[in-house]
Parts: C-alpha cells; sequence; structure tokens
C-alpha cells in the first residue's frame, strides 16, 4: 500500500542536484498577497514521450488540486509555445524558458522512469523557471492507480510548503455533518478538494460540532436525541462511537486542547459552564464560568489562549481569555449578535460569524493589529467558521447555494469555493489524520 510506504519513502531525492531555493516564496500572510503562475509540464516516460495513462490520470489530480489554491494562477497549456512535452524533466534537458515565455514562474515535471502502466515509481519535481533552480524532487515508488489520489495530494502539500512555508491544506481532512432529515444528521469526513468522502457515525440523532484531536485519532461531538445530550467520541483505530453522558441536557461546542484533552459547555444550574475534561471524558476543571451564558470555546495551538461566546454583556459576542492570567477581553467589537468562534492556531486570529442585516457572515478579528475584515458575503447565510492548522485557509457553511454546503475562504476573504459533497453539510472543522503526519 502507498501510504505504508509513504512514511519511509517520501524523501528528497538527488539531494546534490541543482539549486535548492530553502525559503518561502510566496507571502500568502501579509494584507499584500502575490500571486505565483505555475505550469505543469506534461507527463513523460522518456525524451519528448508523454505519459498517457496513470501519468494523465495523476496531472488531472494535480491540476484539480491547485486549483483550490486562490494565489496560484495555472498557465493555459495552449500558452506554451513548443508544447508542454519537454525534453527531459531538469536542465539542460528540460527547456523552461518556453514556460517562463508564457508567465509561469515555477514549473512541475513528472518523470515516469519504466512506465505509466501497472505498479511503478514516479518522480515529480518544481523549478522556478528563471534559472532553473529547483525547489525540491519527490519520488514516489509502487505506486498503482489507486494510489494516485494520495500522491497527488502528498505532491502538492510538499509543493505548497515549499511555496508558502505550510503545507497543512493537502494534508487535512474536514469532520463535518450530514443532515439527512428530522433528527438525523451524522458525522462525515473528505477532503478539502472533496475527495475521500465517507460517513464514519450511524446513530439515531444528531451530531453537530465534530472536531479533531491534535493527534488525527478522536473526533468529538455533541449528539442529540430524543431523550438526551451527550459527547459523542469517535476513535479512528477502532472505527466505533462512544456516548458519554453528563447531568443536564446541555452539551454544546467540544474542543480539543493541545495536550488531547477536550473542553465543552456543560449544564451546571442555570446557565452551562465551560468544563476542560480529562483523558476519559470525565470533568477535571473549569475553564470558565460567570451568570451568563459561555458556550463554544477554542484554542490556539499552545493551549493558553481561549477564545468562547459569552453573553455576559447581553447579545452573544466572542471573548478571549487568558488562560495562564485568568484575564478575560471582549474580542468582537462591533455588532449585537457575534458567535461561533474559532481561534486560529497561531493565536493571532479570531474567525466568527455576525448576524448582519443581509443575514450572517463571517468575519475575522485580528488580534494583532486590531483589525476586523469581512470575509464572506452571502447570498445566503454563513456559518459555523473555522481555520485550517495553517491559520490561512477558512472552512464555513453556506446556504448560498440552495441547500446548505461547505465552503472555502481565507483569513484575507476572496471568492469562496464550494467543496463537492453531497447533502446538506453543516459544521466544518479541519484535521490531520494521523495517517496523514
Amino acid at each position: 500500500m502507498l501510504r505504508k510506504f509513504l512514511a519511509i519513502a517520501l524523501t528528497v531525492f538527488f539531494c546534490t542536484a541543482g539549486q535548492t531555493l530553502a525559503a518561502p516564496r510566496v507571502d500568502i500572510y501579509g494584507p499584500g498577497q502575490n500571486v505565483v503562475n505555475l505550469g505543469l509540464a506534461a507527463p513523460i516516460t522518456g525524451p519528448n514521450t508523454e505519459a498517457r495513462q496513470m501519468g494523465a490520470q495523476l496531472q488531472k489530480l494535480v491540476n484539480e488540486n491547485l486549483s483550490f489554491l486562490p494565489f496560484m494562477r495555472l498557465t493555459d497549456p495552449k500558452t506554451v509555445l513548443g508544447g508542454t512535452v519537454l525534453a527531459g524533466v531538469e536542465p539542460p534537458q528540460a527547456d523552461f524558458k518556453r514556460f517562463q515565455l508564457a508567465g509561469s514562474d515555477i514549473v512541475v515535471t513528472t518523470l515516469w522512469p519504466n512506465g505509466d502502466r501497472g505498479t511503478t515509481r514516479v518522480q515529480m519535481r518544481a523549478y522556478e523557471t528563471s534559472g532553473g533552480a529547483r525547489l525540491f524532487g519527490k519520488e514516489y515508488p509502487s505506486v498503482s492507480s489507486r494510489d494516485l489520489p494520495e500522491v497527488a495530494d502528498r505532491f502538492c502539500a510538499d509543493l505548497l510548503e515549499a511555496l508558502t512555508g505550510n503545507g497543512a491544506f493537502f494534508r487535512s481532512t474536514l469532520a463535518f455533518v450530514v443532515k439527512r432529515g428530522k433528527l438525523s444528521a451524522q458525522v462525515c469526513l473528505a477532503k478539502p478538494t472533496g475527495r475521500d468522502f465517507r460517513q464514519i457515525t450511524n446513530i439515531r440523532g444528531e451530531a453537530m460540532s465534530p472536531t479533531w484531536s491534535p493527534d488525527g485519532r478522536f473526533i468529538v461531538f455533541t449528539q442529540i436525541d430524543e431523550r438526551s445530550h451527550s459527547l459523542g467520541v469517535w476513535d479512528a483505530r477502532s472505527r466505533r462511537v462512544q456516548r458519554v453522558r453528563f447531568p443536564g441536557d446541555v452539551v454544546i461546542g467540544p474542543s480539543f486542547l493541545p495536550n488531547n484533552k477536550v473542553a465543552v459547555a456543560l449544564s451546571n444550574g442555570k446557565y452551562p459552564v465551560i468544563y476542560q475534561l480529562n483523558h476519559v471524558f470525565k470533568k477535571e476543571r473549569v475553564l470558565e464560568q460567570d451568570n451568563s451564558i459561555n458556550v463554544s470555546p477554542t484554542f490556539d495551538k499552545t493551549g493558553t489562549k481561549m477564545a468562547f461566546t459569552s453573553s455576559r454583556l447581553g447579545g452573544p459576542q466572542i471573548f478571549m481569555k487568558d488562560l495562564n492570567t485568568g484575564a478575560v477581553t471582549r474580542v468582537s467589537q462591533q455588532g449585537s449578535y457575534n458567535t461561533e468562534a474559532n481561534l486560529s492556531p497561531d493565536g493571532t486570529l479570531v474567525v466568527f460569524s455576525r448576524l448582519t442585516a443581509y443575514g450572517q457572515r463571517i468575519f475575522v478579528q485580528d488580534l494583532v493589529t486590531g483589525a476586523e475584515t469581512q470575509v464572506s458575503f452571502g447570498p445566503g447565510s454563513d456559518e459555523q467558521p473555522s481555520f485550517c492548522a495553517d491559520s490561512y485557509f477558512i472552512a464555513f457553511s453556506s446556504s448560498r447555494g440552495g441547500k446548505r454546503s461547505i465552503y472555502l475562504t481565507t483569513r484575507h476573504g476572496g471568492d469562496a469555493k464550494r467543496v463537492p459533497v453531497n447533502g446538506d453539510a453543516y459544521f466544518p472543522r479541519w484535521g490531520i489524520p494521523a495517517q496523514g503526519r
């Protein structure tokens, strides 16, 4: 299986050949996000010999993957004078000048040295077109047709990391809820590109707010049926769901801390309280309570910052708690109804949903500069945002297409791209499964 050798064989090859660029070349975090133009050379089995079997399939998958990157512009093969089939995959045999003239900053070459049928190996490289400096190269051994989607994801993750410093987008899997009917909603998984869709729960009732554990083993979620609310815990190893019940009828917005413990809002008298649970999902300590509703905790990767929603000022607003000092500060400064906060892993941004005159919209609050940015504009209602591990991509649920679907945008906003999965989809949360690490 491809997954078995990926852990040991996906290393940079031909390390001494050519010049390697170490620093990220695309700043996706600054306000003046730039664009990189990338060309895909035709996959080949030898000089000037195009790979038309698995080579063509892999090329299509890579092209589809890269289309999800808003800062990447793919070069139209028709604009490459002389064509995209090269005499080699590295200088001097490879003619990158034709791609440079077509506007490409980077070119990707693919070689199937033993042909592209059956089970074989493939080599992929990325170069800058000006000067031919190489970003990186990878070889994938024992590849069959069923392995091609994973090869495409692995390569695109490494390419993204070489360009921006973080390849989490293509290593991630979204957990979300698909609603099938009244009091019937199940937890499902899919790549942010829509591939590998699968349903992981089959429980009577309605699941809400699934979230991944940092180690990629567990997904916890709220489970509601006719009799009770409970905490659902899906274990990727056993593929089974455990249901944990607590006194009262409130189990809202579970979230993992970096130490793999869970925080969740539970009943405690008149108002729900945010508790930290231990590793066997028993109450361990209170993280936040007062004479108001406090729900939906979310944490940065250090576990020292917690964003949450509270009604302590009347309508729901977003707050931040420093778990070292206990200090609580208000994050959302505008609007009277702000909910569903999600703290970026790097701790610099909070994304949340605001009720506006035009429906729910997604906003990002910069905790460093104090600037607020609206990143979704409808139509329909946009809700339940969450950050990818790269603190750049944002997934959210929207009714803009008529039914509820998952959409992707970034910390800067821009055109939202739909994740192509079937059914009414809600509550997207990013995670990296254990086998993808």
